[in-house]
Parts: structure tokens; C-alpha cells; sequence
């Protein structure tokens, strides 16, 4: 997947058409439960394969029911390299603090996915969500992407994880946290909680935790 960041003069609702060729096939919108027109985009570009070029083209409408159309533009995946299998994918959520509702739903976290998300109904710095890896896990590296919303709000600064009952942090948000390799811990069920945030619907595109390489 891809994140395309837009800034547009106006305030318009946003959408990206895109393929392989210019019959593009995909279409991407602002994943934003605000809706409405505003200025900051960044639709997430799903369903892409590595070392491919695709084409693209923006669509802006105001809300006097303007159309804004791009000229079609290109940009290339990088190739596929291989990492540490991330041991969070598809765990068991074994608790949450709440979720907007079931398209927001705190799996969404650990999915695999950054075309989904789990949001909470407004829990801002009390959000947390738990996992269950199901086995006793060596971890490496741990990433927190938070979501946001085109307001400012929603954004996690940083967070906590307790570890079978061990907690570290305050961590930041969106960058590699790699202590508990370092530390040797091994653990089953991880419990991630907003330290700090701009409030409001608090959550997360995804939550990576690497194998111990």
C-alpha cells in the first residue's frame, strides 16, 4: 500500500483512480470519519504489488459541486525485501478500550492492512488495546502507527506497552522501538496504551510487532 499526501488551495472531497494502466481498475478516498471537504488529504493506495508503476489521477469535488481533475501521474513501488515476520499479525484482541464501530474494529490494528484502522468512540489518552500472541513470543521491534483525522485530532504521540504484566515507555508513536529485543523479552499478551495524543478518536493503522531476529 501507499499514502498519498494532497494539499489542495480549496476544500474539496477527495479521490485517486489508479491501475497499472489508464483504465486504472482502484479507486482510494480520504479515510476520514469526518467526511466533507477540507484541504489535507492522504488516501491510502491499497491492493499494490512491489517493483510495479502505476498510473494515477486526483478528483476534487467542492462542496458548490465543483470538479478539480489531475493530470494522470505515475509512481513506481520499491522491490520486496524481506524482514522479521511480524508476530502480531491476525493475534487474538483479548480487550479494548471501545471502537467507533465494526468497520473500526481494534482487529483492524493487527491485520496486515493500512487501509484499515482502529479507532476508538472518542477515548483520546484513556485509549489501549490488548493482544493475545497465543504463545510465549521472543520480541524485537515494536511499531504503534497511529491514525488521525484531518482536523489534527486523533494523533498518538506516544504510548506504553506492558509486556505479561511489565510495563515500558512512554514510547513514541510511529517509530521503531526496538528495547524489548534488546532486553530479551519474552511475551504473550500485550497490552498498548495512549500516553499522549491531540484527543478525540484515538487508535491506530497498525500495530507491528517483529520476531526477535
Amino acid at each position: 500500500a501507499a499514502v498519498l499526501e494532497v494539499d489542495t488551495s480549496i476544500d474539496v472531497a477527495c479521490s485517486v483512480v489508479y491501475g497499472t494502466d489508464e483504465a486504472f481498475g482502484l479507486i482510494a478516498v480520504d479515510n476520514d470519519m469526518d467526511g466533507g471537504a477540507h484541504a489535507d488529504h492522504q488516501p491510502i493506495l491499497g491492493g499494490l504489488e512491489p517493483a510495479t508503476t502505476y498510473v494515477y489521477r486526483l478528483q476534487g469535488t467542492a462542496p458548490d459541486g465543483s470538479i478539480y481533475v489531475s493530470e494522470v501521474m505515475t509512481f513506481t513501488t520499491p522491490v520486496a525485501t524481506d524482514g522479521p515476520a511480524n508476530i502480531a499479525l491476525g493475534a487474538t484482541v483479548s480487550g479494548v478500550s471501545s471502537e467507533f464501530s465494526d468497520a473500526f474494529a481494534a482487529e483492524n490494528a493487527f491485520d496486515g492492512d493500512i487501509t484499515t484502522e482502529w479507532s476508538t468512540r472518542g477515548d483520546g489518552n484513556d485509549a489501549w488495546v490488548e493482544i493475545d500472541l497465543g504463545t510465549p513470543q521472543a520480541l524485537g521491534d515494536i511499531v504503534f502507527r497511529t491514525r488521525s483525522m484531518s482536523d489534527g485530532s486523533a494523533t498518538t504521540a506516544s504510548y506504553r506497552v506492558t509486556a505479561d504484566g511489565v510495563e515500558y515507555g512512554p514510547i513514541t508513536a510511529d517509530e521503531p522501538f526496538g528495547e524489548l529485543g534488546e532486553l530479551g523479552v519474552v511475551a504473550q499478551v500485550l497490552r498498548f496504551d495512549v500516553e499522549t495524543s491531540t484527543g478525540g478518536n484515538t487508535g491506530a493503522v497498525e500495530i507491528i510487532v517483529s520476531a526477535t531476529e
